[in-house]
């Protein structure tokens, strides 16, 4: 088995380097990683109902899509994510307590109590410091999760503090629970890096044939292309996003402006526009005008720029329009 310690922290290159050893190589792998400021989503949800998007883009907070299932996490340096990956096996699917059972053994080794609860999390006296997913692939088996051990809880909460929805679509959306840090129920106090590369040397003794590895610069390679491809484009971060249809209204001193979107793999597909406002121009010209464009703020933006919307909705600006089109 390949123990590696990947000591990148773009959350892009990361998701990646994940993929990358799930159907580039054959070995069994445990790989220990970090991600500076992300929201890392489950591959079948909603970008824009996972997140305070305000927050997001005022934090300079990375977006990020995963191939595995479930809620939005937050990562953040004192995070730390471990990645198992396996031969399939029809017994190795949904069998969280054994991928598992390392990591709460080096817990416990710490003098941690926590336990599996529910289908795929970790608590301490209840409350969350894991949660983990799980997807297969070319007869492999991935499973990865978790442990919070000193992440910036503030953070962790506004960026996921979604409010009031705007957006209905068919996508898996997150429950939140109760969080803790594990740094917060140590007897003798230790820093993540500590805590990372004791979770390192505790895999390195306890695992079975572990082999410690370093990515070759062909591997690198490969991963930032990976990058390049496919973690690092608005199509697969926001645009791989399930059908949703996307509603807000606001009164300003020139009237109330409706909006309402219809999107496909976030792009917009149809718009309709009402309200009591005033317009030089037919507003259905600039509804037609905004079909086929990506519903992104700076996409969104760039379009009414061109499309002049004051000329439609008088007193409007362009980015008030785009605030408003994609609760930014």
């Amino acid at each position: 088995m390949l123990l590696i310690y990947n000591r990148e922290t773009n959350p892009a290159y990361n998701l990646a380097a994940e993929e990358y050893v799930l159907t580039e190589k054959c070995e069994d792998i445990v790989m220990l990683w970090r991600n500076s400021d992300s929201v890392i989503i489950g591959c079948n949800q909603n970008a824009i109902e996972e997140m305070n998007l305000d927050y997001i883009k005022e934090n300079d907070i990375t977006v990020i899509r995963r191939l595995t299932g479930g809620g939005a996490v937050f990562h953040d340096l004192g995070n730390v994510n471990f990645t198992f990956i396996k031969s399939n096996d029809e017994k190795l699917f949904n069998d969280y307590s054994g991928f598992t059972a390392p990591v709460r053994e080096y817990l416990e080794s710490l003098g941690v109590k926590c336990e599996l609860s529910g289908r795929n999390d970790i608590t301490i006296e209840g409350a969350k410091i894991s949660g983990n997913a799980q997807t297969v692939k070319h007869g492999r088996i991935m499973h990865h999760g978790t442990l919070l051990f000193s992440s910036n809880m503030g953070k962790l909460s506004g960026a996921l503090k979604v409010r009031e929805i705007k957006a209905e679509s068919r996508g898996i959306k997150s429950y939140r629970s109760r969080v803790t840090n594990i740094s917060e129920h140590l007897s003798e106090k230790m820093g993540v890096e500590d805590f990372l590369e004791g979770l390192y040397e505790w895999f390195s003794k306890n695992v079975p044939d572990a082999e410690r590895y370093e990515f070759s610069e062909e591997d690198r390679r490969a991963i930032e292309r990976l990058v390049d491809e496919k973690y690092g484009l608005w199509e697969w971060n926001f645009g791989n996003s399930p059908k949703y249809n996307y509603r807000n209204m606001k009164k300003y001193p020139f009237g109330v402006v409706e909006i309402y979107i219809e999107t496909e793999n976030a792009t917009v597909t149809g718009i309709n526009i009402k309200g009591d406002f005033f317009g030089v121009r037919d507003i259905c010209e600039l509804e037609n005008g905004l079909v086929g464009t990506a519903h992104s703020y700076e996409k969104i933006l760039e379009k009414a720029r061109e499309l002049c919307v004051g000329s439609y909705i008088s007193g409007m600006t362009e980015e008030e329009f785009a605030r408003l089109a994609t609760e930014q």
